[in-house]
């Protein structure tokens, strides 16, 4: 993973004001974002979205990403489908912790659907305060990279 403090967000359609919110609450706190849009809340593909992000992770080019979609499962998916990337969705702090601390998670997934603003905020600065712990875990993040990887 990249020393970098990019962070890359998408999401769909529905998520765009949530989308907004984050990406000013992440800046103040020190982080370039990276917003790929889409910027318009004209149904769009949230597959598109999850994997161009995930794209970006896994390149280098950002050192995290952040994607919402109706319940962040769909857009997860996507995102996970790039080698490189481990996605997981969080609708409380403890997962976006545990993803960071036990599974070296490079991106976070929400749901706009399940969960409002406040704990949004409250699951990102929680995701992004987290750092992978490494030992006993390492072997198995290591279990979960495709072979090839």
């Amino acid at each position: 993973m990249t020393a970098n403090k990019r962070i890359v967000l998408s999401s769909d359609h529905a998520a765009l004001e949530l989308r907004a919110t984050i990406a000013a609450h992440i800046a103040e706190r020190g982080w370039e974002v990276v917003d790929i849009g889409p910027t318009t809340n004209e149904s769009t593909d949230y597959p598109l979205h999850g994997a161009a992000a995930a794209e970006r992770v896994a390149s280098g080019d950002c050192r995290l990403g952040i994607i919402l979609c109706g319940t962040g499962q769909g857009i997860m998916m996507a995102a996970n489908k790039v080698a490189g990337i481990r996605c997981g969705v969080c609708a409380d702090t403890f997962s976006a912790r545990m993803i960071r601390q036990h599974n070296d998670a490079n991106m976070l997934s929400m749901g706009v659907r399940v969960i409002g603003e406040g704990l949004a905020l409250e699951i990102v600065d929680a995701f992004l305060g987290a750092e992978f712990e490494g030992g006993r875990h390492a072997r198995r993040v290591d279990m979960i990279e495709p072979a090839g990887a």
